[in-house]
């Protein structure tokens, strides 16, 4: 029993034990800390592309080049993260306040719905009613536009999948900006009758 008692106050090798016990947790946190600043990274450089793309999409021929401004957020995009994927929306609206907002109507029969033929306005002119009001693009002159940009790619460290998230991660980025003037436009939507 000698030797067991030896062995209890023998501490060489202790380090080497509570190297081993604290490395996984240590690299966990340190790939987590990676993972986390890289993907804070790619949605800094989403922003910065999405606002300069925005200063171009305000402009008259700015619908005409939709598909340059949508190629310079996407290359500024895989320069840091190549393998992503890039979706682009454009949402118009006759103004800020009319923003996600549903299509006007005259709800006769106070269910809430709109329903039974009552009137509306139909501000995207698809001849239903909306709960979104906008139209999909860039609209016209003094239209407000929301431009929403999603990216997805697969993560670069391997830390999420052990810890039971997703092998990719997505990020949206949006900003809301207002068409130049270039002509003086007076919209009245035509008024429609609901289903």
């Amino acid at each position: 029993m000698s030797w067991l008692r030896n062995l209890r106050r023998d501490r060489r090798g202790v380090s080497a034990v509570e190297f081993a016990l604290l490395t996984p947790v240590l690299l966990i946190a340190l790939l987590g800390l990676l993972d986390l600043g890289y993907n804070m990274y790619t949605s800094s450089i989403l922003e910065g592309a999405i606002q300069a793309a925005a200063r171009s999409s305000t402009l008259e021929n700015a619908s005409s080049k939709s598909t340059a401004i949508d190629d310079a957020v996407t290359l500024a995009v895989k320069d840091i993260a190549p393998s992503a994927t890039l979706t682009f929306k454009r949402t118009a609206y006759p103004s800020f306040s009319s923003t996600g907002k549903p299509e006007d109507y005259d709800d006769n029969n106070h269910n809430n719905k709109c329903d039974n033929g009552e009137p509306f306005e139909d501000v995207n002119e698809n001849s239903v009613w909306d709960s979104d009001q906008g139209s999909v693009g860039m609209g016209g002159a003094r239209d407000v536009v929301v431009y929403l940009v999603t990216v997805t790619y697969p993560r670069p460290f391997p830390v999420a999948s052990m810890l039971g998230a997703p092998s990719t991660y997505t990020l949206s980025s949006k900003t809301v900006l207002t068409n130049q003037p270039w002509t003086n436009v007076i919209k009245t939507p035509p008024i429609r009758n609901c289903t």
